[in-house]
């Protein structure tokens, strides 16, 4: 049984490209406004910042709400989703 939102399933399903930072899961429009605001208005800008920390998922979550406002949950969403689609693409 899947505990992963449909938004969550469509971002893994496919390479990053150009996604727009609403994309990840998680993440909604005023988190993606408050991202797009400090230079983080791609996905793969806080795929970036997901590497750079090491794929810890504690500094990443520390540091989304940190920078963006964003909850616990949303954090883990957001953690969780590029998570599996690093496992998934690279």
């Amino acid at each position: 049984m899947s505990t992963t939102s449909q938004k969550h399933r469509n971002f893994v399903a496919e390479p990053m490209g150009e996604k727009e930072v609403g994309e990840l899961a998680g993440i909604g429009d005023v988190l993606g406004k408050r991202l797009s605001s400090k230079g983080f208005d791609k996905a793969y800008t806080v795929l970036d910042q997901f590497l750079l920390l090491k794929k810890n998922k504690e500094l990443f979550v520390d540091w989304l709400k940190d920078t963006s406002g964003a909850n616990s949950k949303q954090a883990s969403d957001c953690y969780q989703c590029l998570a599996d689609w690093c496992d998934e693409f690279l």
